[in-house]
Parts: structure tokens; sequence; C-alpha cells
């Protein structure tokens, strides 16, 4: 074949391979089979191998990288990327629609379903897909392509020809479908992985791997909601502009309506709060936007927001099931901490069977019965929680809740102090406490093994390899290979990653340890008072409490660690084993973030805010649990708690978690 009939044959496979890309993923109706649509693009595949000349950009083969990168370049949005206000109130919705009539008379409104996703915005010149950006701090965002070029539902040539020749700029949102949060999670199972807590946590993590062969195999997709209008359009309705881009292969959120007034924008919320849970995705509520164009420009915006749109968020969904039974989890600390095993049931999205209890007391206070019949909620529709029993619906056979006098996984006593609500397991040997202090050790904030999940760790307490942490660095090649899953790669993997974990700063390999009250920025603060391990055990409560950051109770409770025979027999092993317990003393080194002050809340989608912590603390900042004056930023993640609240009444500055990881890009 000469290459003129190569370039048609290659513009034919790649408009027929991207039809049925559009069928397959986004109309979800499919007109070849599997095996016919392989042979197109393994066709294609060869032809542009033969002729590397002919290769493109747009081509579906060219969908997944090459090598990893070594992180994200930093990108300046061409338009502002805004966020929504957003509200739980008819009675706000209400008053929205006032203020816009006041403004610009009457409007009327495009609603749409929220996706819970992760926004992003997609450019497009003369029809070619060229560039995709995160959010960021709405001004600048990171550069993931490569990444969006995975996601098959993201046309990489538009179909028509409307904005071929202009460039378009779509924002739109990309999300974890359901059916492939669940077979992640599964997959995540088998290899002995922590499940994903919920499909936005899952595609935010995912969109930030370096690896665009990684997300490729996470099953992303993309919907858009809003194309800026590019110049070749001189119309006024946004409803119109979006049914146009629908037209170019771009998929839309589908069932969007033009609303002509508050009214029937109230009737789709009504309409949609039970059907949105028989959708494949996850929707947490309604985006109200004003259709004129004209009107948006001369309602204009706030300093965060525009002022012509409102996203409405529905209310936590609660449902009714059964309490089967309550478990108890033994901690890193050794308190028993009640879990909820309920009778499935599936509730904003995902199938719920298990749900904190806290602790004695609150099953107390909300008079659970096994047996009973119970109210649950995801709490900002991530979390289960048991709100309260129906104790209307009991038939007798319910019983009463009874706190064990023995540890259910050791046969140990339990231990209840009188300052605490919790009861304990006081046996340093028991396995459960063993199993999530090793999990501690080897965490990222920590000494950071590499490969030493949870579900390996299991295997090794399990089989009496591993009975202390300083085992460890005794572990070899033979035993390792008798385990399962874990052939020559990942025994090797793992064996490295040991190896390296030796290298780790002091305070993290304290912070490993597990001393009771000490978190990371405790064990940083007693790093910079205390060269190596053999002056801080020397050091007297006292001093201990002077410390910043060390108060009286954790100041006992290093003591306390460091009195007790068993740990310092630990000690020496890591010693001997070349773990680092000594400061390492860097010359002139810089602290860009020396002299502020950090508080973190709410959880957060990219890291444990330990590891947020350590970042900052590395920086030569301070960290904090509690706001005051002093306080310099406050990093809010998921679901964040008062220290919010009393951060904007002292005005002190508010990181989103996109603007903290961008302040710690540039510093």
């Amino acid at each position: 074949m000469d290459k003129n009939s190569a370039l048609k044959r290659i513009l034919e496979l790649r408009k027929e391979i991207n039809n049925h890309n559009h069928y397959y993923y986004v109309l979800a109706k499919p007109v070849i089979s599997d095996a016919e649509y392989d042979a197109l693009m393994k066709e294609l595949i060869e032809l542009e191998s033969r002729f590397p000349n002919l290769q493109s950009p747009d081509s579906p083969s060219q969908r997944v990288g090459g090598k990893p990168l070594q992180g994200f370049k930093q990108v300046v949005h061409e338009f502002r990327m805004m966020s929504l206000d957003n509200t739980y109130s008819i009675d706000d919705l209400k008053e929205f629609d006032r203020k816009v009539k006041d403004t610009v008379g009457k409007q009327a409104y495009t609603v749409q379903q929220k996706i819970d996703g992760v926004a992003v915005s997609l450019r497009y010149e003369d029809g070619v897909f060229i560039q995709g950006l995160t959010r960021g701090d709405g001004l600048t965002g990171d550069d993931i392509t490569l990444n969006l070029r995975t996601i098959k539902t993201i046309p990489l040539k538009l179909h028509n020809s409307t904005f071929n020749s202009d460039t378009l700029i779509v924002r739109g949102e990309v999300y974890m479908p359901l059916s492939s949060f669940q077979r992640n999670n599964l997959e995540r199972q088998k290899q002995g992985l922590e499940p994903f807590a919920n499909p936005r946590n899952a595609t935010a993590g995912s969109l930030k791997l370096l690896d665009s062969r990684e997300l490729a195999k996470r099953g992303l997709a993309f919907m858009a909601h809003s194309p800026l209008r590019p110049k070749s359009w001189d119309g006024n309705s946004f409803y119109a502009l979006i049914c146009t881009l629908q037209e170019s292969g771009i998929p839309v959120i589908p069932d969007i309506e033009l609303c002509e007034d508050i009214d029937k924008v109230l009737k789709y919320i009504e309409n949609w709060e039970e059907k949105r849970h028989n959708l494949p995705y996850a929707v947490d509520g309604v985006v109200i936007k004003v259709n004129s164009l004209l009107a948006r420009q001369k309602l204009g915006a706030t300093a965060k927001a525009p002022r012509w749109a409102v996203a409405y968020k529905y209310p936590a969904e609660q449902v009714t099931t059964r309490l089967l039974d309550i478990e108890l989890n033994v901690s890193r600390t050794g308190s028993l901490n009640p879990v909820a095993i309920l009778k499935p049931v599936h509730i904003s999205g995902t199938m719920v069977s298990r749900a904190s209890l806290f602790n004695e007391q609150e099953i107390r206070r909300k008079a659970l019965k096994i047996g009973d019949w119970v109210l649950v909620e995801k709490g900002g529709e991530i979390i289960p929680k048991v709100i309260k029993s129906i104790p209307e619906r009991r038939d007798g056979s319910e019983r009463e809740f009874k706190m064990p006098e023995f540890c259910p996984v050791c046969g140990s006593k339990l231990k209840k102090y009188p300052d605490e609500v919790a009861y304990r397991c006081i046996n340093r040997d028991c396995p459960a406490i063993l199993k999530a202090s090793l999990a501690l050790y080897a965490s990222r904030g920590a000494a950071d093994i590499e490969g030493m999940g949870y579900k390996l760790i299991e295997q090794l307490v399990d089989k009496g390899l591993v009975k202390s942490i300083a085992d460890i660095y005794e572990l070899d090649k033979a035993q390792l290979l008798e385990l399962e899953r874990m052939g020559e790669k990942s025994v090797q993997n793992l064996l490295e990653g040991i190896q390296t974990s030796k290298t780790r700063p002091f305070d993290r390999i304290l912070f490993g340890l597990g001393i009771r009250f000490l978190g990371s920025t405790g064990a940083h603060a007693l790093v910079e008072h205390f060269s190596n391990i053999d002056e801080l055990m020397t050091v007297s409560t006292e001093e201990l409490s002077k410390i910043e950051g060390i108060g009286q109770i954790t100041a006992q409770s290093v003591k306390d660690f460091f009195s007790n025979p068993r740990n310092l027999n630990l000690l020496r092993r890591l010693r001997k084993a070349g773990i680092r317990l000594q400061r390492e003393e860097t010359a002139e080194k810089n602290y860009p973030l020396k002299g502020l002050s950090f508080v973190f809340t709410g959880a957060m989608e990219t890291m444990p805010r330990d590891e947020a912590a350590t970042k900052v603390l590395e920086r030569g900042a301070k960290v904090s649990s509690s706001v005051s004056r002093k306080t310099s930023y406050l990093v809010v993640g998921q679901n964040p708690g008062s220290k919010y609240g009393k951060a904007k009444k002292l005005g002190i500055k508010i990181l989103s978690e996109d603007e903290f990881l961008n302040l710690l890009k540039t510093s």
C-alpha cells in the first residue's frame, strides 16, 4: 500500500472508530461487536506504525500516552473558572430569582443535573482537542491533557463543522460511573488496597495520576455543562448554544430543560429528587442558570461565583434498614470501636452495609438494639451513619448490646480508664493492635514502605512472620514468596521499599512509632528540639510539655513510651537495622513557609491531613490544631468543622484543597 492509499484508509478508519466511540460511550447504543471494533483499531494502529508521518494527535489510537509525567504543568485559564454558590433551601432559590428580576427583569432559566464529579475545562482549536485543565484556584489549573485524552467520552475531534474553525472552550465534569466505581473497588480489594470512599474522591485521585496508562484503566467519563460562547456564535440563548454543542459529539449532561420561571425550576428539582438515584452516575443537586447570555453580562459575578447561577443541593438521602449486629474493631491504641452491621441498602449511589457507631456511649444515646430498624444517611453524601432507631417497629426479638469483658481478638481482659468513654485492650501483642501499628508505620506520612498494604500486613502477622515493627527489617525473599499474590516482582519492590524506608527523616519515624496523642506535627516539634532519640528519651515530662504543640497529656504519653522496656528494645532493634533515629542537619536550608501557621479541617481528597501537615512543616511552617488570630491559613477539605466558621469570623485566609496544593507547588 502506498502513502496516498494509506492516508485515505487511515482517515476512513479514524472517522469510523470515532463514530463507534460516540455510539458506545455517549449514546450507549453500540452498533458493532467488540471484536469488530478491535479489528478496526488494530488495522489503524498497524497503518500508523507503517506510516509514522501520517500519525495525528486527534487519532483514536493516540488516547493513551507513553511514560509517566514528572508532574503537571500549571496553566492560566483564559477565562476565570469560577465555582457556584450552593444552597439547600427553596427559599434561597426564590430569593435568587428575586435578585435576578430586580437587576435584569424576569428571566428564563436553564436547569440541569449537578454531576458529583471534578470540574475541568477543555479547549478545542479548529475542532481538535488540544488542552484540558483542572479548575485549580480558578485562575490557574493543572494541565491534565494526557489524562483527559484517555477518557473515551471526550472526542479528540468534533463531529460537525459549527465550531470547527473556531476556538471552543467547554466546561464540564469528569466523573466515575457507578459501574466503574464498583469494578475498581473490587479490583482494589483483590490487590489488598483500601477501597475508594466514593466516586467523586476516586475521580479526583485518578485525575492526579501521573501515568495516563493507569488512569485509562479507571473507566472515567465526561459530560459538559457549559460551553463558553465562541466568537462565531451570535445567539443569546444558552440553551440553544448547549444543544448545538451536543451536535458536535461532546456529551452534554442530559435532561436539560428551559424553564420559563422559578416555579418550573422548582418542579424540575422535585421531579429529579427521587429519579436521580436510578441514574448510572452520582447526582447531588440541580444547577440553575439564567438563559440569556446578555442578561448574564449585566448580572456579573462576585469575587468567587457568578450572580446568574446557583446550585441547589439535595438534602442527604435517608433510608431505613435493619441493624443486624454490632462488631468491635480494635484500633492501634487498643480502643474498641463499635461498627454497625446493616442489612445492605442502596443509598446515595452506593450499597451500604456498615457504619461507625464510635463508642458504647453513642449506642446508648441513640438507644440502639441489635435487630432494630434504623434510619441511616450519608453525611455529606460520603460517610454512612446511623441517625436513630425506630422503636415503633420493634417486635420483641431485639437485644441489648453489651460491651464484652475480653478483647474479641486476643482474649485479654479489657480496661476502661475513668476519664475515657472507650474500652481498651492493653495487650500490646494483640494481633489487631499490631496490624494497625504496622499500617501506621508503613504509611506515606511515616516510613512510607511501598507495597506494604493492609492485606499484606494481615498475612505477615497471621503467619507469625512479623510480631514487631522491627521484624519488617528482617524479612527475606523466601518468606515473602510464600505469601499470597506475592511474585518475584512484588517481593523485589517490597524489599526495595523496606530498604528505602531506612532513609526517612527522624520525625516521620517518630510519628510512625504510634506514640499515643503524638501526631506528625508533634513529632516534628520534638525533632526540632532534640537532635536524636537518646536526647528525647532522657528529657523530663515537664520539659516536654513546654514545647509548643506538646501539651501535658502528650508529654506524659511520650515519657510513658520511653519508660517501657518493650519499646526500648524496639528502638534498639530499629537502630541496629539502620533506621535514622537522629535529626539530619542541613546547612542553609530554605524554608519558604517559615513564619506561617496552618490549621486543617475537613477530609482531604488527595492526601491524609497528617501528610499535608508534614509538607508544610518541611517548608518551615507551623501547624496548629485550633484557629486563632495567629493562624495564617485554614485549609478546608470536605465537611469542615467549626474551625471554618471561626476562621471566617476572625478574617483568617481560607484555602481550598486545590489552592493549598498550588501553594505547595510554588513554595
